[in-house]
């Protein structure tokens, strides 16, 4: 009987093949392992870099889809018809001045206009005297008005962005750079120069004092809930400039209860357009009398509006006016009450509305003026 060698040896066989197999396997993939790793180390995978996101787009996401697009529609509605038809490099210097909203402008310039139109009745100055400084006034105010808000949007470039309604504005928006802007606010105090030295000796100096107010008010908002106190003395600065425009002594007994009339006006209109962005406000640090007065904002208002007919009436009395300034300021006064009552201070359209209004006010009591001061050039009084 022979031995089935084969049958015997085939079990190591088996063994040593499965073993210089697993060998041959091992050495594969180490070899196929090691190449791997130099591919990856000589070509690393390639990743997109997620790009930073810059200062603005940080500052949008703070707000709602429907917030920016109402920033956005209101910014160029208010350009009209005629500014958005102008050079699209024009149109951010224009906004920095704010000529789209010349409500700011004409709430500047009305205080001017009652002061010379006052001034020259008290000297029965020439009606040429009087249109000339009422025409150097308008242009003059228009351009620190600008100024003015050139300042306000360098110093706030960091407070209007977190503020919806002033996101569009050209500083915070990015269509302006800081450096344009400072350039462009060097041009305009440069002509508003020009415009002061047009008027006598005593508006220049008068003038020069209030330019460290104009330059505040923008700080007075970090540490204050008074900014619009700041904001009243520069509006009603021109309450002591008519009166050497028109070569008239500046007689404080007018010149004094002008300007804190106007001055309470002025803090009273500026707390209901403040009244606009109380929420936004609130979460950006931002002060104002608006938050400081909160639910008795009404009632402070009705005490100012009385404390303004006192000091308008003490005007007509020191200044002999006639029946014009008496009619046409009790009118407007009542107008002033009625604001108060109507105005819904939660609603931004209705603040907005009632602040507009008080362009038609200010008019009012000018006129009152212009008809006394008419009288008396007609030899009537």
């Amino acid at each position: 009987m022979m031995l089935n060698t084969i049958a015997l040896w085939r079990p190591l066989l088996n063994r040593q093949i499965a073993n210089v197999g697993l060998r041959s396997l091992a050495r594969r993939t180490f070899t196929q392992s090691t190449f791997l790793r130099n591919v990856q180390i000589n070509n690393p995978p390639s990743t997109t870099p997620t790009k930073p996101l810059t200062q603005l787009e940080i500052a949008r996401s703070k707000f709602s889809p429907e917030d920016l697009e109402a920033a956005r529609v209101a910014r160029l509605a208010a350009l009209g018809p005629y500014i958005s038809k102008l050079p699209e490099k024009w149109i951010p210097y224009l906004e920095l001045m704010r000529l789209e909203k010349p409500v700011g402008t004409w709430l500047l310039l009305l205080p001017c206009y009652w002061s010379i139109t006052l001034a020259a009745y008290s000297i029965n100055a020439p009606l040429s005297t009087t249109v000339g400084a009422i025409a150097l006034f308008s242009l003059g105010a228009v351009i620190m008005r600008g100024a003015g808000c050139t300042i306000n949007d360098i110093l706030d470039r960091n407070l209007d962005n977190q503020v919806a309604r002033t996101m569009e504005r050209p500083i915070t928006s990015g269509r302006v750079s800081v450096p344009q802007a400072v350039g462009f606010l060097g041009v305009q105090c440069f002509a508003g120069l020009g415009v002061l030295l047009s008027l006598p000796f005593e508006c220049f100096y008068l003038g020069a004092f209030s330019l460290p107010f104009v330059a505040a008010y923008p700080l007075f908002k970090r540490f204050t809930y008074y900014p619009q106190a700041v904001l009243s003395t520069c509006f009603s600065w021109g309450c002591l400039l008519g009166f050497p425009a028109v070569g008239a002594p500046l007689n404080l007994w007018v010149a004094a209860p002008l300007f804190i009339s106007n001055w309470i006006w002025c803090l009273t209109y500026d707390t209901i357009y403040a009244h606009q962005d109380k929420k936004f406000d609130i979460k950006a640090g931002i002060k104002s009398t608006a938050l400081a007065w909160g639910d008795k904002t009404k009632p402070i208002m009705k005490g100012l509006t009385a404390a303004q007919a006192a000091t308008y009436a003490m005007v007509g009395v020191m200044n002999s006016m006639g029946p014009g300034f008496y009619i046409a300021g009790a009118y407007a006064l009542a107008r002033l009450y009625n604001q108060i009552l109507k105005v819904d201070l939660d609603d931004p359209k209705s603040c907005w509305g009632a602040f507009t209004s008080n362009i038609r006010t200010g008019f009012i009591f000018w006129y009152g003026i212009v008809f006394d001061y008419v009288l008396l050039l007609l030899g009537y009084l």
